[in-house]
């Protein structure tokens, strides 16, 4: 990109800029327009439309969206059912069981039992895909600005270094990253304040966490990556409003790996599987576990016969409390699962999300900036909850029924032990190949789609102009070939879920690594899981990447 480093390039001027149109970011404008009218607010979305590139669970609790909009019930046209009944099942090859029956659940308290994080009484299965499009209405409707297809590739400093807007990546650039006929050089967009809501790995976040170094004193964060599909199915299967969690099976006792059902108006369901990044075994491939679940004996019947029809996948801030870097740098702030407040233990994100977003606009409301949002956050009802949880996900690292049974001693104790459990990076937690023996998991023969990755990419509906320059960037693909390959045998064809890296025969008895960029789903498991760190997910051109159809 040298020839477009010295352009001169247009700008915009704003009070605030919002980076990512997901519920967090579009929540923080809508209250920010609320309380103050007059703010001049823009809100940027790397996708082509709002919502094409949302994907969560998802299991909504209503409370923090009723308060910011409480005509919601009323007015939301989108796929909204209510949770009827849950079920929470540890799966073995051939079968499953309860981990705690039904006749000892009858006889717990009914306020223990209404505390359990897979209690979903009083909330919704949606799709936030047509959720963000509606609260991008309400926030265009109170003056915000949304741009869809505006990808932020870089924040811009201001003199005194802080961080002054962000700066719109370049369209029409070739393949070498040199302007093309239709090049159009990317917009500045200068504010005294940016909110960061890019979602768990945020490419800017990344960038201006490690330049503030707002992870010191917090633990490395840690994350999960998350398929799903929504299936049309026969008529009668479907329980509208169930919602089936599960543990075990296909995944090996040491690996923290769920799955879930969710089933939805009109015949249709969403099955998903979410497998921890901080696994070990160098063989293990998310996306062939997550097949092998839908192929379970008491979950194939139920698809069997059906249609997919759309599929995508995302990874998710699981570190929590302990993870959660320093919310706040001068001229800017982290809000949504940029920041780390998803709820893993109840795996639930979107109500977190939306009580940063509102908590941050209240904040800037009364304060004029961002100074002391870390802090205030910490202390609000969405921090308390995540401090609650804290223990949840870093005692899985010591196996499956262990990880059980601290979840039901913090429940017991209401997250007050007076410890706090530590994460550590993904990336460093995988084995080397030859020091490592993969167990057993009793993998079945699969037919149901889609057959491979480059099938769920299909489903995807990813859009990528060929011409553009790969952004994912391998800092030394030598290593590639000459360590990784020897040390942990190439991880990054199993653990990325859409067939993006592929070591081929380099015509001259060797092998090389070829980067199939126009597969990315921008879920950034890459950029995390890596043992090398070596490789950096960047934005692609705005409007490139997945459309997500209803997920």
């Amino acid at each position: 990109m040298n020839a477009a480093a010295g352009i001169e390039r247009d700008r915009l001027q704003y009070d605030v800029v919002i980076v990512g149109a997901g519920p967090a970011g579009l929540a923080c404008a809508i209250r920010l327009k609320q309380l103050k009218p007059a703010t001049n607010v823009c809100v940027l979305e790397k996708a082509s439309a709002v919502g094409a590139q949302s994907l969560s669970g998802a299991v909504l609790e209503p409370g923090p969206l009723q308060q910011l909009l409480p005509e919601w019930p009323q007015d939301y046209p989108g796929m909204k059912v209510p949770a009827t009944e849950d079920d929470f099942r540890i799966f073995t090859p051939r079968g499953s069981f309860k981990p705690v029956p039904d006749w000892l659940a009858h006889l717990l308290p009914r306020s223990m039992t209404y505390s359990t994080p897979f209690n979903n009484h009083g909330n919704y299965i949606i799709s936030l895909g047509q959720l963000t499009p509606w609260l991008a209405s309400k926030a265009e409707a109170l003056g915000v600005e949304v741009f869809p297809g505006f990808a932020a590739a870089a924040a811009l400093s201001g003199e005194s270094g802080a961080v002054a807007g962000v700066r719109i990546g370049d369209m029409g650039l070739d393949r070498n990253g040199e302007p093309g006929p239709n090049f159009t050089p990317g917009v500045e967009i200068q504010a005294p304040l940016t909110v960061l809501a890019e979602g768990a790995r945020g490419s800017i976040a990344k960038q201006l966490i490690a330049r503030f170094d707002l992870a010191r004193g917090h633990c490395p964060q840690t994350f999960a990556l998350g398929y799903k599909e929504l299936w049309q199915l026969p008529a009668g299967r479907v329980r509208a409003g169930r919602i089936e969690h599960g543990l075990g099976w296909p995944a090996d006792r040491h690996t923290y790996a769920g799955s879930f059902l969710y089933h939805l108006d009109n015949d249709r369901v969403y099955v998903g599987y979410i497998v921890g990044l901080d696994y070990q075994d160098p063989r293990l491939a998310p996306f062939e576990a997550f097949q092998q679940f839908k192929n379970h004996p008491q979950v194939k019947p139920l698809l069997e016969g059906g249609e997919i029809l759309s599929a995508g996948a995302r990874t998710i801030a699981a570190g929590g409390w302990q993870s959660t870097p320093t919310l706040e740098m001068p001229g800017a702030i982290l809000i949504g699962d940029a920041g780390g407040t998803l709820n893993f233990a109840k795996i639930k994100g979107v109500h977190q999300a939306i009580r940063s977003g509102v908590l941050a606009a209240e904040h800037i409301a009364e304060t004029g900036g961002g100074t002391g949002f870390d802090a205030r956050w910490r202390a609000s009802a969405g921090g308390r909850e995540l401090r609650r949880a804290r223990n949840f996900k870093p005692a899985f690292k010591r196996g499956m029924w262990l990880g059980l049974a601290n979840s039901a001693w913090e429940m017991l104790t209401g997250g007050r032990s007076p410890w706090t459990l530590k994460n550590t990076a993904d990336w460093s937690r995988l084995r080397r190949f030859d020091a490592f023996r993969s167990p057993d998991r009793g993998w079945v023969e699969r037919t149901l789609p889609p057959r491979d990755r480059v099938s769920f990419v299909f489903f995807a509906g990813n859009v990528h102009e060929e011409s553009q320059p790969v952004h994912l960037k391998v800092a030394d693909t030598r290593v590639c070939v000459e360590r990784c390959t020897r040390e942990f045998g190439n991880p990054c064809e199993r653990f990325c879920p859409a067939g993006v890296y592929e070591m081929v025969d380099d015509g001259g008895g060797g092998r090389r690594l070829q980067i199939n960029a126009a597969n990315c789903v921008h879920c950034k498991a890459c950029d995390i899981k890596d043992p090398y760190e070596i490789i950096t997910w960047t934005t692609p051109e705005g409007g490139s990447g997945p459309n997500y159809q209803s997920l």
